[in-house]
């Protein structure tokens, strides 16, 4: 197993955290993993996108320009980051966000309404939970219980009381696809 992720998005949509929280998950299930951060100029409102690698095997860099997994949250991210999606990979839209349809054949699109599922979970800023939760249906990646289980480590003590409903949210997202 070995699966290369770039998850792209604008600040506030929570593109770093799903990185985190997608690593320590990979840690937690005895997986390698790396992760990369990126940020805009502007942290809310600004671009930001992240790699994360989870493998059965060792990972020589944490460089990801061509992944097999692609998360877009806008339409920026969309357009930008289509094109670098490997033939065969797997491109998860936010259908929320996102009215256009993928332009490649070549891939597997996967269309997920991140935004509105979280919304009905009760916080729309949830909506990163809720695509992590489409992504690991889809891939097969890790198991739901070991990204529940990295989010004691991956988010701060003071969002801790947040845990149980991300957990749904994150189930929502796993059942929708």
């Amino acid at each position: 197993m070995h699966f290369r992720c770039i998850f792209a998005g604008f600040g506030g949509q929570g593109i770093v955290s799903m990185g985190t929280l997608l690593a320590y998950a990979g840690m937690t299930a005895n997986r390698q993993t790396t992760f990369f951060p990126s940020y805009g100029i502007a942290m809310r409102g600004g671009n930001a996108n992240c790699t994360v690698i989870v493998s059965d095997d060792r990972i020589a860099s944490p460089v990801v320009s061509d992944p097999d997994i692609m998360v877009v949250m806008n339409d920026a991210s969309l357009n930008f980051f289509q094109s670098r999606v490997l033939p065969g990979g797997h491109l998860f839209i936010n259908t929320s966000l996102i009215n256009k349809k993928a332009d490649r054949t070549d891939l597997t699109p996967v269309y997920v309404q991140a935004t509105q599922m979280a919304t009905e979970g009760g916080d729309p800023r949830m909506a990163n939970m809720a695509m992590l939760g489409a992504v690991m249906k889809v891939t097969g990646m890790l198991p739901l219980d070991a990204l529940v289980q990295a989010m004691h480590k991956s988010l701060p003590a003071r969002l801790h009381h947040l845990i149980d409903q991300n957990k749904r949210v994150l189930e929502l997202g796993y059942a929708s696809v």
